[in-house]
C-alpha cells in the first residue's frame, strides 16, 4: 500500500507537469472506486487550471480556483504522467481515469479499486476541513510532531506503540511498513504499551520517524507489489529495511534474527535485541 513517501514521491513527480496548466478534459472509464466519482467531475475539472499538488496526509490535492481534487491511491493506486503526442496511449483494464492535459494524461490506475477521486468545492470551505482529513494527525515534517506531542498523547493508552503510530490520530503517514522501521532506529519494541514509554524514548521516535520518511523519498519510497512513481520508475528504499520483511535474517546491527508477529492483522518485524 503507497504510504506516505509513496505518495509524496508521487506529488512532486506530477506537479512541475500539471502546476499551471489546464485540465482539456476528463475522462472517467470507472466511476466505482472506494467512492464513486462524482458524475459532475468532467464537467467540474474540464478546462480548470492546477494551482499547485500539495499532500496532506496520504492524500493528494489539486487545487483550482473552484476546489480541490482529492486523490487517494488506496492499496494499489498509481498516477501516471504519460505523453499521448502523437498517439495517447491505450488504456488497459485498470486504467480507470484520465486527467488529460494539451500534451500529456495524467492517468490513475488502480487494480483492486479501494482508491478515490473526489472533489471540493471551494464554496464549501477551505479543503482541509473536509470529513476525510478534519481529523488527521500532524504531518511527521511539521514544527508540531515531536515526541512531547506522541508523549502527551498517549499518557494512559494501554494500546501498543505500533499500532498508536499506524493510527494516524497523532502523526499522519507512519503506515505498516515505516512504523517498523522507525521502531527500529528508536531501539523500540513494537509491542511495548503506548503509554509506558517515556518522553526521552519519544524524542527518539520522533527524530527516527522523520528520517526514515525522508530516506524513503530521497530513493522513491518503497516497491513491493504495485508502487511506481509518476514516470513509471520503481522505488528503492525497500533495499535498505533494517527488518521489514526480514523475518528471520540477520539483524544488521547485532545479527539476530529477526522476528515477524501479527498486530491488528497487520506483519510487524523486530529485532529482539536491539529493541527492548
Amino acid at each position: 500500500m503507497p504510504e506516505l513517501p509513496e505518495v509524496e514521491v508521487t506529488r512532486r513527480g506530477i506537479e512541475p507537469y500539471v502546476a499551471g496548466r489546464r485540465v482539456e478534459h476528463v475522462d472517467v472509464r470507472t466511476p466505482a472506486l472506494r467512492w464513486p466519482i462524482p458524475k459532475h467531475l468532467p464537467k467540474t475539472l474540464g478546462h480548470l487550471k492546477i494551482e499547485k499538488v500539495e499532500r496532506r496526509g496520504k492524500y493528494l490535492l489539486f487545487e483550482t480556483v473552484e476546489g480541490w481534487l482529492i486523490v487517494h491511491l488506496g492499496m494499489t493506486g498509481t498516477l501516471r504522467v504519460l505523453r499521448h503526442v502523437p498517439k495517447p496511449p491505450e488504456a488497459a483494464k485498470h486504467d480507470h481515469v484520465d486527467i488529460v492535459f494539451d500534451d500529456f494524461i495524467l492517468r490513475f490506475r488502480d487494480p483492486r479499486r479501494f482508491g478515490a477521486i473526489l472533489w471540493h468545492p471551494r464554496a464549501d470551505g477551505d479543503v482541509l476541513d473536509h470529513p476525510l482529513l478534519a481529523d488527521l494527525g500532524v504531518e511527521p515534517f511539521s514544527p508540531e510532531f515531536s515526541g512531547t506531542l506522541m508523549f502527551r498523547e498517549t499518557r494512559g493508552r494501554k494500546v501498543s506503540v505500533k499500532q498508536a503510530l499506524l493510527a494516524g490520530g497523532i502523526v499522519v503517514g507512519v503506515g505498516n511498513i515505516y512504523a517498523s522501521e522507525s521502531l527500529f532506529r528508536a531501539g523500540i519494541r513494537p509491542t511495548t504499551a503506548a503509554g509506558r514509554i517515556s518522553l526521552v524514548r519519544y524524542d527518539l521516535l520522533a527524530d527516527a520517524v522523520r528520517v526514515t520518511l525522508a530516506a524513503a523519498i530521497e530513493k522513491g519510497g518503497s516497491t513491493l507489489r504495485d508502487f511506481v512513481g509518476s514516470n513509471g520508475e520503481s522505488g528503492y528504499f525497500q533495499l535498505d529495511y533494517f527488518v521489514y520483511d526480514r523475518a528471520g535474517l540477520p539483524c544488521h546491527v547485532c545479527g539476530t534474527a529477526i522476528r515477524q508477529i501479527v498486530q491488528g492483522q497487520r506483519s510487524t518485524y523486530f529485532c529482539p535485541r536491539c529493541q527492548r
